[in-house]
């Protein structure tokens, strides 16, 4: 329990982390062809227009990755109060959100790419609690 206390502030934005990623990666599990739909529509006027599957693919693995790494990193914390899950979660978390970023900017979708910052703040608030 000591742990846990000492740490909280990481455990719960890496819990954010984890409910963020793992549902979003498991929306796309679930309805692949509705998201594979909305978002060749999304970028159909883009250089990326091509690459959508391949693209969402990519996207899916990543999140389910850092949805992994981040409840790793939990409960690395928990038990032994070490980070490294965590860190690696959390940069890899960074990662993902600047390639959401970045598409929704190509698609000119600049109120998707507001969205894409509210979570970013948050997770690069954690890398930096958690190099510190």
């Amino acid at each position: 329990m000591k742990l846990l206390l000492h740490n909280i502030t990481e455990i719960l934005l890496l819990l954010f982390l984890v409910i963020t990623f793992i549902q979003s990666g498991l929306d796309k599990l679930t309805d692949w062809s509705g998201n594979l739909s909305w978002l060749k529509g999304h970028f159909e006027k883009t250089p990326l227009k091509n690459v959508v599957p391949l693209l969402l693919g990519i996207i899916l693995v990543l999140e389910v990755v850092v949805g992994i790494l981040c409840f790793m990193g939990i409960y690395q914390f928990a038990t032994i109060g070490e980070s490294e899950f965590a860190f690696y979660g959390a940069i890899l978390s960074c990662i993902v959100l600047l390639m959401l970023l970045f598409g929704q900017r190509v698609a000119k979708d600049y109120d998707g790419a507001r969205t894409i910052v509210i979570y970013f703040m948050p997770t690069i608030f954690l890398v930096y609690l958690l190099q510190s």
